[in-house]
């Protein structure tokens, strides 16, 4: 009897220590974190002011190309043949920098965003680690990363906490 009861207790006490020992799991929700900093904004804003430029710059030299061509038009019937050759080239060759200034300017607003969300997804990427590592946690898993499901009851909403370790509300 003295020994059932031994055994007992130590089970008991071995399913409290299992019970402690559990692993911990947690999610965020990357966006709302990323949308709710300052640095977000500002580069938001930022990119915004960038495109604005180069649009205006666009429309610059389009304006330009179709005086051009307009002009071309009228005067195209009474101009000499070395003469429409030379400004067809010069329509040619602006609509081509035109084209060119196009891809060139999407390729640096790409660039552009892409510097300054890596920065600031690298600073949520190393609050959601160090809360990780306060916390004990074995995996911090994404909300919208395509996860089919994440239990809210065996598995703890960070985002909060993590907001709180960056400073925002």
């Amino acid at each position: 009897m003295r020994k059932m009861i031994i055994c007992a207790i130590c089970a008991i006490c071995g399913l409290t220590a299992s019970a402690q020992s559990q692993p911990k799991f947690g999610h965020v929700n990357t966006q709302e974190i990323i949308q709710a900093m300052p640095e977000f904004t500002a580069a938001r804003t930022e990119i915004e002011k960038l495109t604005e430029q180069y649009q205006a710059d666009l429309k610059s030299m389009q304006d330009e190309l179709q005086k051009k061509a307009e002009a071309f038009e009228k005067e195209e019937a009474t101009l000499p043949e070395n003469i429409k050759t030379r400004r067809n080239q010069e329509l040619q060759d602006l609509y081509q920098r035109i084209q060119q200034t196009y891809q060139d300017n999407d390729q640096a607003l790409a660039k552009a965003q892409q510097e300054k969300m890596q920065a600031i997804t690298a600073k949520v990427l190393e609050a959601i680690k160090t809360l990780g590592q306060e916390g004990g946690y074995v995996y911090i898993m994404e909300m919208g990363a395509g996860i089919p499901y994440i239990s809210t009851t065996l598995s703890t909403d960070l985002t909060a906490q993590v907001k709180a370790k960056l400073g925002l509300k």
